[in-house]
């Protein structure tokens, strides 16, 4: 299945949906015996899993951690340009909150954000693709040494991966599961640094990025193509993702959902508290700090297989 391939009709649900917390009530979770793994909705035996889908920022690479800081910080000076009486730090505290509100939708969809933030203030914004493109320049100069390091064999794979995501990845293929990434990061960059992280071999073709025209692109189009294309129903679906937004499209399905609560920045092997507290909150059926122990969670989901 190739990008062009997917889905771009009128009827399409190309809009990614806002964060709705659909799970109020008090969770009673239990953890696998002697792991990390936290069972928020059992997952029953016989479930015959027959495609995975990988978000990529945050879920696999860490390349791009660091990356709010960066957005925050350009729509913090874009907002100052309008001459509002605002200081520097509202602002900015106000464009952290709606950056991590709108996280997980397509870049795009932040960049949109900032447009109406700055027509609120009586400016004339951008197109939101030039806020996106100024973005990622500064961010590619934030994290160019990363990249450079990956390309020149100064930096293993592993040191901006998610940790065990290997083993992860290596243990559904050998089980001849097809795997799907599907980021709201551009395309481009996704193929390139899928590739400097050894990812290309697990996933092939079956790398799937935002493009420019936002309603031709969404998470849930390569859902309901992977599953129209198979024949298959939304069961024998199995995601993995840090961000709400495939957390929802997973468990409209009828899929089941992993969240990864990964500590990007401090990698310490325990969840992100406000990520899983989110995730949950969307529907993850389990979550998972990272994949150390993918041995443990995969005998549990996969133990009639």
């Amino acid at each position: 299945m190739k990008h062009d391939d997917v889905d771009q009709s009128a009827s399409a649900p190309f809009l990614e949906e806002d964060y709705r917390r659909n799970v109020t009530s008090d969770v009673r979770s239990r953890f696998l015996p002697g792991t990390s793994i936290e069972v928020v909705h059992e997952v029953g035996p016989g479930v015959a899993f027959r495609h995975v889908l990988f978000d990529f920022d945050g879920t696999l690479s860490l390349i791009r951690e660091g990356w709010p800081a960066v957005m925050v910080s350009m729509m913090t000076e874009e907002i100052l340009a309008t001459g509002t009486k605002e200081s520097p730090e509202d602002i900015s505290r106000h464009c952290h909150e709606f950056v991590m509100r709108l996280n997980g939708k397509q870049t795009i969809y932040q960049m949109i954000g900032l447009a109406g933030e700055i027509r609120e203030r009586g400016g004339q914004p951008q197109d939101p693709l030039f806020y996106k493109e100024e973005y990622h320049d500064r961010l590619m100069e934030k994290i160019r040494h990363r990249r450079e390091a990956l390309r020149t064999g100064g930096a293993r794979p592993e040191d901006y991966l998610v940790a065990g995501a290997f083993g992860m990845l290596g243990a559904i293929r050998d089980m001849g599961i097809p795997m799907y990434l599907a980021s709201g990061t551009d395309q481009k960059y996704v193929a390139e640094e899928a590739a400097l992280l050894g990812l290309t071999a697990y996933f092939g073709d079956r790398v799937y990025g935002a493009i420019d025209d936002y309603r031709k692109f969404s998470k849930q189009m390569v859902i309901e193509r992977i599953l129209r294309e198979h024949k298959v129903k939304g069961s024998a679906l199995l995601g993995f993702g840090d961000g709400y937004v495939e957390i929802q499209n997973i468990k409209s399905t009828g899929g089941v959902a992993v969240a990864v609560a990964s500590d990007e920045a401090g990698r310490s092997g325990r969840p992100d508290a406000w990520k899983r507290d989110r995730l949950i909150g969307v529907g993850a059926d389990i979550v998972i700090p990272d994949f150390l122990e993918s041995s443990a969670l995969l005998a549990y989901l996969f133990r009639e297989r």
